[in-house]
């Protein structure tokens, strides 16, 4: 977590130093259009959270505040595009845990540092669940859990593809189940929840807001949140803590950074703004229809955060020996 923390205050220092020139500029921004890369592709919450954002900070700054998308290698062609722009406040990042918090874990040379990320906000937290196709739906979730842990490579579960979110997670559950399961992994959220719903795989770790329709329909049920608490859509699913595994807890966010070096007068004002907007009743109401959860932290609570992210992930793909293929 320091890797976060020490660059933050080292900037803070820095800037600070150079008088109320930026203070001045922070005052005024923006004067012009802000860019916000997001590193996936449109269409999912790690894309409609960024674009709702973007939306009311347009209307509050009267500039235009322009979404682009810059998927690609699990987010780090959009994470090292944002990476060599100008730290003017100008462009962005919204991005999900990957390209800030594991990615750096996981890849052996990337052409971006995230610990050196100017941080902003959390703007969202939405919790991972587990899900399970049709045929073992009936079944109570510690029976479940007996059946897997007593038979090891017997279940199968998919994934968003090696070192995704819900990878990682299925490897958390199978640490603290003290059970081996069979890794299956897809190109994306789509095809893996359509293999578990067709039966092909037994259970996958996925993104509330993806799977929630699903199990309201019947095609699929979730078991189980990864989540200190129950969420609101489902309150009839335990938490894995009621269940015995209290240690797993996971989840997704999306959080808004800036280039390194980008003035703390800068951050602060964005930081403040993305707050204001998060808590929006509106904008409540709609992170609530993506299954998300409002933040809108400080600057220094997102370092402290992430911070803590990045380690606990990073505990998981040693001790897991994740690899990528």
């Amino acid at each position: 977590m320091k890797q976060f923390v020490a660059p933050l205050a080292a900037g803070i220092v820095a800037w600070t130093c150079m008088g109320s020139a930026w203070g001045q500029g922070g005052d005024a921004y923006p004067t012009k259009p802000v860019r916000i890369i997001v590193p996936f592709p449109a269409g999912g919450t790690a894309d409609s959270i960024p674009r709702i954002v973007a939306e009311k900070l347009a209307l509050k700054w009267s500039q235009p505040v322009i979404v682009e998308n810059r998927p690609g290698a699990g987010g780090n062609i959009g994470a090292d595009t944002f990476a060599r722009a100008e730290p003017d406040g100008y462009t962005l990042i919204a991005s999900p845990p990957g390209p800030m918090a594991i990615n750096f874990n996981l890849y052996k040379k990337l052409g971006y540092d995230a610990r050196r990320f100017a941080p902003i906000s959390v703007a969202a937290t939405m919790p991972t669940v587990l899900v399970v196709r049709p045929e073992l739906a009936a079944m109570p979730p510690q029976d479940l859990f007996r059946q897997i842990r007593g038979n090891p490579d017997k279940f199968t579960y998919a994934s968003q593809g090696n070192g995704t979110t819900s990878h990682l997670a299925a490897n958390l559950f199978s640490m603290e189940l003290r059970a081996q399961l069979l890794h299956i992994p897809y190109k994306g959220t789509a095809p893996a929840l359509t293999d578990l719903i067709g039966g092909k795989v037994d259970l996958m770790f996925d993104n509330i807001s993806s799977s929630l329709a699903f199990h309201q329909s019947g095609r699929v049920k979730i078991i189980a949140v990864a989540a200190d608490k129950r969420v609101a859509s489902l309150p009839d699913v335990p938490t894995f803590g009621e269940l015995g595994l209290p240690d797993v807890v996971a989840g997704s966010w999306v959080a808004f950074a800036a280039p390194a070096g980008t003035p703390p007068a800068i951050t602060a004002r964005i930081s403040q703004a993305v707050a204001e907007i998060v808590r929006m009743p509106d904008v409540q109401k709609r992170f609530a229809d993506l299954s998300a959860a409002a933040v809108g932290d400080t600057p220094a609570e997102m370092a402290a955060f992430v911070g803590k992210e990045a380690e606990r992930w990073g505990a998981v793909i040693r001790t897991a020996h994740v690899t990528l293929d």
